[in-house]
């Protein structure tokens, strides 16, 4: 993948996992001109949003299925936004397409989430489709470079700041989570399977129970892709839920990688952090 934006062709197939961010991209290709068209995944897609848009649903498992469906609506560009649980092989449905194909699908399961995905997109590559990313297709939803907010961050918290991405960047070869929070230079906590909600709850946990002795508000949330990365998957997300964990962790902001990271609700989060006191600032690629 390189840095520059590819030209999409209209409609793009968004593959829909869960959350809120499949229909803010949906919104964002509608804004451009461009018609999205949801592959929603069962167990996973919010049933209720989704009727707002041209959508089929498909299951995880049923490859063969998925793709009739992306060449029936003459989808050759494809990107996969939202959370989804990895299911154990055990809980997939198989058709037929997908047994024949095992090999290639056991081969995405053996490794870490982003392993997955990037396997995933490979196979359906294999079968003429483009994997695309969010800078592809919603550019407006990334992160800016710099501060936006009011607050900004001070010497200390630019110094909890490189800490955090030096943890990461050597984290990144385990795929283990893409943030860490760090306080006065020491790192409390690192994201796992939880994801960045639960790390947040974990440090609010730890500062009511006094094992946390830094005062609030002190310490930075730090989220940045895994190096080596496939950019098109599973990037870092943020949004005014995660300003409210931060606040209830006694952090003093929250610092990810411009460009690389999704907003859900900007103008929402911003606000939400003006009103706490906290930064949210775009790093440098």
């Amino acid at each position: 993948m390189t840095n520059e934006a590819l030209l999409v062709s209209s409609p793009v197939g968004v593959i829909a996992a869960g959350g809120v961010m499949p229909f803010a991209v949906a919104d964002s290709l509608i804004a451009r001109g461009i018609d999205p068209v949801l592959f929603a995944l069962k167990g996973a897609c919010d049933p209720v949003r989704v009727v707002r848009f041209r959508h089929h649903w498909i299951s995880v498992g049923q490859v063969g299925r998925a793709m009739k469906l992306f060449r029936s609506e003459n989808c050759r560009d494809l990107v996969f936004i939202g959370t989804l649980v990895r299911p154990a092989l055990s809980e997939i449905r198989l058709d037929w397409t997908t047994v024949r194909m095992l090999g290639r699908v056991w081969a995405a399961f053996r490794g870490g989430d982003d392993h997955l995905l990037s396997g995933i997109g490979r196979i359906l590559e294999q079968d003429g489709f483009r994997m695309v990313g969010i800078k592809d297709v919603a550019p407006d939803l990334l992160m800016p470079e710099g501060c936006v907010t009011r607050t900004a961050p001070d010497d200390k918290a630019k110094a909890d700041i490189a800490r955090g991405r030096e943890v990461l960047r050597a984290l990144s070869p385990f795929d283990i989570g893409q943030a860490t929070i760090v306080i006065d230079g020491h790192v409390v906590a690192v994201e796992d399977i939880e994801g960045t909600d639960g790390l947040l709850a974990r440090v609010a946990r730890l500062r009511g129970e006094g094992r946390i002795r830094a005062r609030a508000p002190r310490g930075v949330l730090v989220k940045a892709p895994k190096s080596g990365q496939d950019l098109r998957f599973d990037l870092p997300t943020i949004g005014p839920r995660t300003i409210e964990r931060a606040t209830e962790a006694g952090l003093a902001g929250i610092a990810i990688v411009a460009g690389h990271t999704i907003v859900v609700e900007p103008q929402a989060m911003i606000a939400a952090a003006d009103a706490a006191g906290l930064f949210v600032t775009g790093l440098p690629a």
